[in-house]
């Protein structure tokens, strides 16, 4: 059956490929540093199933270190003809929305498709390979409509990758951290020092808290599943739904909205908020940040009004 194992071979072999064109460009000052971090990255993407827990550690840490010690940099034409583009973009104007829209076109019809197809893509992936389905045909799309030879996607995905740098490493990176934290026990500790504060036994004070505790935990992590493990098990199962009778749905739910709300807030949610002024090749990297931040807080200070006035028996 079809399942992620092949989309890790499929984005490895594209990691293998941006540290293999990288490698041989001997304009880039960094390239040996860059090509490094592409290969590393491809490695776990090809090999991690392969390997013992400890080897995939150690993978990790050599990642972070390449991308976090300045051993990369963009290389020379990692940002194309900034005129060359806007002149492109109107001659085909609206069009070019074209194969993006289809990516998530054929991922949810993928999707349904495959619930009602047995036997064809392992259970619980199945969103995953049609998204990624819907890539490689968006690919196919663009390279015959532009008539581009195999090699242009891997020399423009370097471009983009190149000009993104570091910030690609912490989607992957942060994912498995709320995880990590939760075995480890922090929501417990968590829980502890939270009793410490005083809230006069009021709900709305104990919602209020929980819901910027996921917004801060956030901000910290980058990621809001992160945050939600280690914040409903300090706050959310044992104070709101099991001593306040608060909804378990409503306070799940509405707590990782409080969360995303710090993810508007956060460098470290890099793939959000500085990937797309890297690629805009905007002047202030935090700019889509300072942007987001008053819509962040209102939206936080909403979340807690309504899962207070929804979330529980009053």
């Amino acid at each position: 059956m079809i399942g992620l194992p092949h989309v890790y071979v499929m984005t490895g072999t594209m990691f293998a490929g941006y540290a293999v064109l990288t490698l041989v460009d001997r304009h880039d000052a960094k390239r040996f540093g860059t090509a490094l971090l592409w290969a590393l990255l491809g490695a776990s993407f090809l090999f991690g199933d392969y390997l013992a827990d400890t080897s995939n550690g150690v993978l990790a840490v050599a990642i972070a270190a390449v991308g976090g010690l300045g051993l990369t940099a963009p290389a020379a034409g990692a940002k194309a003809d900034r005129a060359a583009r806007e002149d492109e973009a109107a001659q085909h104007g609206n069009r070019l929305f074209g194969p993006a829209l289809l990516i998530p076109v054929v991922a949810i019809v993928g999707t349904l498709l495959f619930w009602n197809v047995p036997d064809l893509v392992r259970p619980g992936e199945e969103t995953i390979v049609a998204l990624a389905l819907g890539a490689i045909l968006a690919l196919l799309l663009c390279m015959g409509w532009f008539r581009a030879g195999p090699i242009t996607p891997l020399r423009e995905g370097l471009r983009l990758m190149d000009g993104i740098g570091w910030a690609a490493l912490l989607p992957q990176m942060l994912a498995s951290l709320g995880t990590i934290f939760a075995l480890a026990g922090m929501g417990e500790v968590l829980g502890k020092l939270i009793g410490y504060v005083p809230t006069g036994g009021s709900l709305l004070a104990l919602v209020a808290i929980y819901s910027i505790g996921m917004a801060l935990l956030t901000i910290l992590m980058g990621n809001a599943l992160a945050a939600f493990p280690v914040m409903f098990a300090a706050m959310g199962a044992p104070l709101l739904v099991h001593a306040d009778g608060g909804n378990p749905a409503a306070v799940a739910a509405i707590g990782m909205l409080a969360g995303f709300c710090g993810t508007l807030l956060t460098p470290m949610a890099a793939n959000f908020n500085l990937v797309p002024a890297a690629l805009l090749e905007l002047r202030d990297q935090y700019g889509v940040i300072r942007a987001q931040a008053p819509t962040a807080l209102a939206m936080l200070a909403a979340n807690i009004l309504i899962l207070y006035a929804l979330g529980f028996p009053h």
